[in-house]
């Protein structure tokens, strides 16, 4: 039996499954690590404590097991960051994360002198303040002693892939979100290159997700007890190798993610831009496009209210009772604890209760913050539906997905059949799958998502529920125009 490993390089911590080749998961290991927050605003984490969560979750993972049987590797990871590495391979710097909202100014210059049309002519999309580009511009205005000596530029799991095997690589998913790619034509954009200041030498070669880039390198192979010959393929972001996870292939497929940040994500065959580029315009995985809207504060909105506020782990119990209310609140929550990415591009706006009276509960808060996050999905759907991409039924993922309460709110806010997948691995399972594909398991990625991935039931909505969260919706969507000027007064104080 050949096995293989998929690796989900999350802002937390690292997920690592062994995959048999008929799709079974033989182990799961997670390891934690931290984040710096060097500054308000600022996300920043050290790539070399990546590393050794990878190398230490491996050993664990392989524990008991055939270490022969390993064929292949495959990494998602958490998209946007920027790693930089001098002459000698060595981190310049830590890795500013997509989080991480300092590059307001770069991104408005981006975005208003250079310009929206001109940015997506050459990439397919605008600058958001969490992507590459805008963090290399910030780097060579704060920091040109560091721009100076960098010699590669590499994504966060393109610094595992290196580590691992020696190649120098990206992927074209994760590489549409440095918005130095031209998403359309897959190749680095000449024009932002010059714009940034960036030689494209220092930008890695670029692959399809499922193709192999190399071999583990024979040190990384004796210290890990694996074959020299098992592949390392260029793997993806995490959102396209969580669509790998869960299926999402076919053109019009739609995933939500319910993670730290949370995704609407809708393959497409061909490619495609939101004319108003409110949604990212990225190549998917499978070797076609999609288009994707991110929300910064998904699941993390849920943990902040349960940890930082409650101080409870205990999730479910503070969900007890709420869907006996659920639709009847008149109680919003504005999920922009760190800003927002899709569709509004703003990196002031705040997480905000409105609507709050004396007889608000604790259970009411609870519930507004898990419909806060879906009524925010809800715009990115919106967006989809103006751009003729009707969302029909999605499939949902991430950590979020194991309420049975959210799974319910979803459906009603979209009003659509939500599908869960029997493994709700999404990144780390398709890293496998990607894995899989380039050690020739598998023909194509399609292929292995129609073998691999199972549906385990399916959450239809409630006719009642949905027409009451219709209402809801309707006045959501008037919070954040009527609070953006708060917002922006807000970060000037």
């Amino acid at each position: 039996m050949d096995t293989f490993i998929g690796i989900d390089l999350g802002t937390s911590s690292v997920k690592l499954l062994l995959v048999a080749d008929n799709g079974a998961i033989l182990n799961s290991v997670t390891q934690t690590y931290g984040v710096s927050y060097p500054h308000d605003g600022w996300s920043e984490q050290n790539p070399e404590d990546w590393y050794s969560g990878v190398i230490g979750g491996i050993i664990r993972l392989l524990i008991d097991q055939d270490k022969t049987e390993v064929k292949g590797i495959g990494v998602g990871g958490q998209m946007h960051g920027l790693v930089v590495l001098d002459k000698d391979d060595k981190v310049i710097r830590p890795c500013i994360l997509w989080n991480d909202g300092r590059t307001q100014a770069e991104t408005d210059y981006l975005n208003n002198e250079i310009g929206k049309s001109a940015l997506s002519d050459m990439t397919a999309n605008i600058a958001f303040a969490g992507f590459t580009a805008p963090k290399l511009l910030w780097l060579k205005r704060n920091e040109p002693q560091n721009f100076k000596r960098i010699a590669k530029i590499m994504l966060p799991k393109d610094y595992i892939v290196y580590r691992l095997c020696g190649g120098f690589a990206t992927d074209y998913s994760d590489a549409s979100g440095t918005l130095l790619l031209d998403v359309k034509n897959k190749k680095w954009s000449d024009g932002m290159c010059d714009v940034c200041g960036v030689n494209k030498r220092a930008l890695p070669r670029l692959y399809e997700s499922y193709d192999a880039v190399g071999t583990v390198v024979s040190d990384v192979a004796k210290q890990l007890q694996l074959s020299a010959n098992t592949v390392v393929c260029a793997g993806a972001g995490d959102n396209a190798a969580a669509a790998v996870g869960t299926g999402t292939i076919a053109n019009g497929d739609c995933n939500i993610s319910l993670g730290t940040s949370g995704t609407v994500f809708i393959a497409r065959d061909g490619f495609s831009v939101d004319e108003h580029n409110a949604l990212h315009s990225f190549a998917h995985a499978s070797g076609g496009y999609h288009l994707m809207g991110c929300i910064l504060s998904a699941a993390s909105c849920n943990a902040w209210w349960m940890d930082n506020v409650l101080k409870t782990p205990d999730f479910a119990a503070e969900q007890r009772g709420a869907d006996d209310v659920r639709g009847t609140l008149d109680l919003f929550f504005m999920p922009y604890l760190m800003g927002e990415r899709s569709p509004h591009n703003d990196v002031d706006a705040r997480g905000a209760f409105i609507g709050l009276r004396p007889t608000s509960t604790r259970r009411d808060m609870t519930l507004a913050v898990m419909e806060g996050v879906a009524f925010a999905l809800r715009d990115c759907v919106e967006v989809a539906k103006a751009c003729d991409t009707p969302v029909t039924k999605t499939r949902l993922c991430g950590g979020g997905a194991k309420s049975a309460l959210w799974r319910k709110i979803i459906a009603d806010v979209m009003n659509v059949p939500v599908e869960i997948p029997a493994i709700g691995e999404g990144p780390a399972y398709g890293g496998a799958m990607l894995a899989m594909v380039a050690c020739g398991k598998y023909k194509t990625v399609k292929d292995a998502t129609d073998k691999l991935v199972k549906i385990s039931h399916t959450v239809y909505p409630d006719a009642q529920k949905a027409a009451a969260y219709e209402k809801r919706y309707d006045i959501f969507k008037q919070l954040y125009p009527a609070l953006k000027n708060v917002y922006k007064s807000i970060s000037e104080l």
